[in-house]
């Protein structure tokens, strides 16, 4: 296990724009992470194109993606050694980026044993609408790998069409900080909870059950 004060987020920016709105929705979440003694890691998911799962299966025994020539399989590594998530993503016709859903869809079924009870967040960036359907799709793929949601004191979404125009959005901004301060205490209360001897729950065995006989 990791000792206290070692303790990461992993921050994937689902934007093709590297230093666009959904960067600075992601760095205002960031900045309060890290004062929080809590070590954040950003990865560029979109800057390249992103393989689409074809349900070979063939991540089954080594949680990785049989395809290697994009940034998925860093994306598990790097999920591996997080004890934390955040998803941001552009909205684009009111859902995320496509490349973004990709890389989620290969992340969570190749690298999902990575994912549980570990809190995460997502956030979007939006000119004017579509933001809380974007926030719906992403938040399934926490909630199907057992991740604790952290939320905020608003919709965890920003607003502009360039930065300078989201760090104009206050309430938005001050969202993305409450919402890394909410990230660092859970973070930190399951810490605390483990050093305490609280266990992780119980799995389930796996029952899949067909509705076509």
């Amino acid at each position: 296990g990791k000792e206290r004060g070692l303790m990461k987020v992993l921050l994937i920016n689902g934007s093709p724009h590297a230093a666009g709105c959904t960067h600075e929705a992601l760095a205002e979440a960031a900045r309060v992470l890290r004062g929080e003694g809590i070590e954040t890691e950003l990865i560029h998911g979109a800057a390249q194109p992103v393989r689409g799962c074809v349900g070979c299966g063939g991540c089954a025994g080594p949680h990785r993606c049989v395809y290697d020539d994009d940034v998925v399989n860093r994306c598990i590594e790097a999920l591996a050694a997080a004890d934390g998530l955040i998803v941001g993503s552009p909205v684009y016709y009111a859902s995320p980026n496509g490349a973004l859903l990709c890389l989620l869809d290969r992340l969570f079924y190749a690298g999902g044993c990575h994912a549980a009870h570990k809190p995460a967040a997502a956030i979007v960036s939006a000119r004017r609408a579509g933001t809380t359907a974007s926030l719906e799709v992403l938040n399934k793929y926490f909630a199907l790998a057992q991740m604790p949601l952290v939320s905020s004191t608003y919709w965890p979404m920003v607003h502009g069409s360039n930065p300078e125009q989201v760090l104009q959005d206050e309430e938005g901004c001050a969202v993305m900080k409450e919402l890394g301060r909410n990230m660092a205490w859970l973070l930190k209360s399951i810490e605390a909870g483990k050093l305490a001897g609280v266990p992780l729950p119980e799995e389930e065995p796996r029952v899949g059950t067909n509705f076509i006989r």
